[in-house]
């Protein structure tokens, strides 16, 4: 008996005896805990993911709307004839070496550069980069029956790109490849200032529109072909092989003398397409006042100095010397061959004396 208590019960303890019953959770509860936090965890992860779905469906659309994406093509869905290419003879180009070599290594080694189109209604696409390309599957289809070469990687352009940027980045690839040349660049300007879809203006003033990247000189040697195509252009069947200082010094030649640009046409009809640089190399040297066929030599226009280009050859003449820039090495060149070529020189000079 406790004498501090008269009751005989011991005073209630401030902290919980190791008898006091301990609250645990119980199967159910911890079963219910663990559900919860499941859901917990998995709504948070459901969050994150419809976020992160969000955030690439942007981007996929901002990409489209761009023309980033690539995708396969059946290339009997591309058509080629909404825009004229930036290539003139594309018969010859598509039976050429170079073709050949393309449609081995797309052959061996699969189609590694797409292709740029864009949506022409009806789920067809026209063709605006690749030309090439596109024509070697088709090609290498026919010629092998293999499917693969059925289909086309393709980059799809957005629908509402304007007209002169379809022209624009249509040739972009070839110029920076650096293998169109002024002919061609001068004859898809002539074709865009006919195309009935574009703003109407002259085909000079589209020049420096649809060749925004180059200097001002390079412009303007592409506005002499144009002049030069415009004015020749029916009786050059290869204006390719005009090169540029020839073709320009005639478009200027041309402009500051209007009345021999008949006589060049008629000499030009006659002479036939391998004579064509000839020709135009003798209305330079003329000075513009090319002869007419049966009626004897004109005097040329006496200059101290003129330059002019025959192939790759580069002609300088002046009195008394006639200077020739080649890549040929004529040091090579065997004395008698060397000889007999500069007698057929001569000879061909004073074949009208």
């Amino acid at each position: 008996m406790n004498r501090g208590n008269k009751f005989g019960f011991e005073p209630l303890s401030e902290t919980p005896s190791e008898a006091q019953r301990k609250r645990t959770v119980g199967p159910m509860g911890a079963a219910v805990r663990e559900t919860a936090s499941n859901v917990q965890e998995s709504t948070e992860q459901l969050v994150e993911q419809r976020r992160r779905n969000a955030a690439d469906a942007k981007m996929y659309r901002e990409a489209k709307d761009r023309g980033l994406l690539v995708e396969m093509i059946d290339i009997d869905l591309v058509d080629t004839d909404d825009l004229p290419r930036d290539r003139m003879n594309l018969d010859a180009v598509a039976g050429s070496s170079e073709m050949e070599e393309l449609k081995a290594s797309i052959g061996d080694r699969g189609q590694k550069e797409p292709v740029e189109v864009y949506p022409h209604g009806d789920g067809r696409y026209q063709l605006k980069k690749g030309w090439r390309r596109l024509t070697a599957l088709r090609q290498l289809r026919q010629e092998r029956g293999d499917d693969r070469f059925g289909q086309v990687l393709a980059r799809v352009s957005a629908a509402d790109v304007g007209r002169l940027d379809l022209y624009v980045d249509m040739v972009e690839e070839n110029i920076i490849r650096e293998d169109i040349t002024f002919a061609e660049m001068a004859q898809l300007a002539i074709a865009a200032a006919e195309d009935e879809k574009l703003d109407q203006c002259d085909a000079e003033e589209l020049v420096p529109r649809l060749f925004t990247s180059f200097h001002k000189t390079k412009r303007s040697y592409v506005r002499s072909f144009v002049y030069l195509l415009q004015s020749l252009g029916d009786v050059l069947s290869d204006p390719k092989g005009i090169s540029r200082d020839l073709g320009v010094e005639v478009a200027r030649l041309m402009k500051a003398n209007p009345g021999s640009v008949g006589d060049l046409r008629k000499a030009l009809q006659q002479g036939g397409d391998e004579d064509a640089v000839r020709i135009l190399s003798s209305f330079v040297s003329a000075g513009g006042k090319e002869r007419k066929p049966g009626k004897g030599r004109t005097t040329p226009v006496r200059r101290g100095k003129y330059e002019f280009h025959v192939g790759e050859s580069k002609v300088t003449a002046r009195q008394g010397e006639c200077r020739i820039r080649s890549d040929f090495d004529f040091s090579a060149i065997g004395q008698e061959r060397l000889t007999k070529a500069i007698a057929a020189f001569e000879a061909a000079l004073r074949e009208d004396d």
